[in-house]
């Protein structure tokens, strides 16, 4: 467990606070296996309905014992109540993967199983070997077969679902993600005076690697000679095959990396910045659209995969593969304050479409509806 929350691990705290808001009845029990300490990177709640049940053994392990199927997890979450606490439950009603993940259940527990996107299987390019055998051994066609219930962000990862894994279409639900709220100003960090940030900058925040299209922003931000007061701040964790972007960052001047930061930095970044831009060639949501516009910013974004759903009518879109037309309308946006004003607005209304109270109610009302 890392202890910097992004993606998956963003969407499962988000979701579960959510629900335990609500929820004070059904119990919860929250499976995790690590051999090393990651007690400090757990969240803590305090719920009487909600308990962990952690193991210790080898992932590796762990993973090959599910995958040929010679464990059970219900039975080992069973086992461990017993051990810690002598809770005696007979079985569990459903099992819920917020994530693909190596799963072994037994025939009559139901699944209710969340992908996030099919980005392995359309650009296998973008993954490392290693990423696409594992894949290959998680058997997601197999997987959202067996799952009684999928969740999917978006009409798109749905569609794509459906469509790739012969699913049927009554078992996959779009369940979207919510926004968090914004860190008050009082919490906000002096991140500019920390980073040394100039008063004017582009923003662009996610992982570094191949599918998010981090050079052809830096491509396209070269041109934009008339607006050299402008930096381009890179915001993320390194990725696979992130050397080449790093290398490009060193090189162009008025572009800087900042690294992975926390929720509070990270408001103060959305709201500090003149525009946010967001190239990737394919989303299953695209979470720092959402972000950005309840914060505020205008929005520079592809015209692909999921994002249009995002964005709505509140957001510029662009073929993320041409230089040139990201750069005219970076040009635009920074220059016209009135379509500046228009997006923002326009991005505020569309931000409150989402929240994570109602993703939580919605599967509230999956689970209770489907099992």
């Amino acid at each position: 467990m890392n202890s910097n929350r992004t993606g998956v691990g963003e969407y499962t705290y988000q979701l579960l606070n959510a629900i335990f808001a609500i929820d004070k009845t059904n119990q919860y029990f929250l499976f995790y296996n690590s051999s090393k300490d990651v007690s400090k990177n757990i969240p803590k709640w305090e719920q009487d309905n909600a308990r962990y049940v952690g193991l210790k053994w080898p992932n590796k392990l762990l993973n090959l014992l599910l995958f040929l199927k010679f464990v059970k997890l219900e039975n080992l979450v069973i086992e461990k109540l017993f051990e810690n606490c002598k809770l005696k439950i007979e079985n569990l009603n459903v099992w819920f993967s917020p994530n693909l993940n190596f799963t072994s259940l037994k025939k009559h527990t139901k699944h209710i199983l969340t992908m996030h996107d099919l980005s392995f299987e359309f650009m296998p390019e973008c993954f490392t070997l290693k990423h696409r055998l594992w894949h290959w051994f998680l058997r997601p066609r197999k997987q959202c077969q067996r799952a009684d219930l999928i969740l999917a962000p978006s009409e798109n990862t749905a569609r794509d679902v459906i469509e790739s894994y012969k699913v049927e279409s009554y078992k996959v639900i779009k369940l979207c993600p919510g926004v968090s709220q914004p860190v008050s100003s009082d919490q906000l960090s002096v991140i500019k005076n920390k980073y040394g940030l100039s008063e004017n900058f582009i923003l662009y925040l996610g992982t570094l690697e191949p599918r998010k299209n981090v050079s052809v922003l830096i491509e396209a931000y070269k041109k934009l000679t008339n607006l050299h007061t402008y930096k381009l701040i890179i915001v993320g964790d390194k990725g696979w095959r992130s050397e080449s972007v790093m290398r490009l960052i060193e090189n162009t001047p008025g572009v800087q990396y900042v690294g992975y930061v926390d929720a509070a930095k990270k408001a103060e970044l959305y709201q500090n910045a003149s525009l946010f831009v967001f190239p990737s060639l394919y989303e299953g949501f695209g979470l720092p659209v959402l972000e950005a516009m309840a914060m505020g910013v205008p929005v520079i974004t592809s015209n692909r995969s999921s994002l249009p759903e995002v964005g709505g009518d509140a957001v510029c879109y662009v073929n993320p593969n041409n230089i040139s037309d990201l750069a005219e309308a970076m040009k635009v946006i920074l220059t016209d304050e009135k379509l500046r004003q228009i997006m923002i607005q326009k991005g505020l209304e569309q931000a409150k479409k989402f929240s994570w109270e109602q993703a939580a109610k919605e599967f509230l009302y999956f689970y209770e509806n489907r099992h």
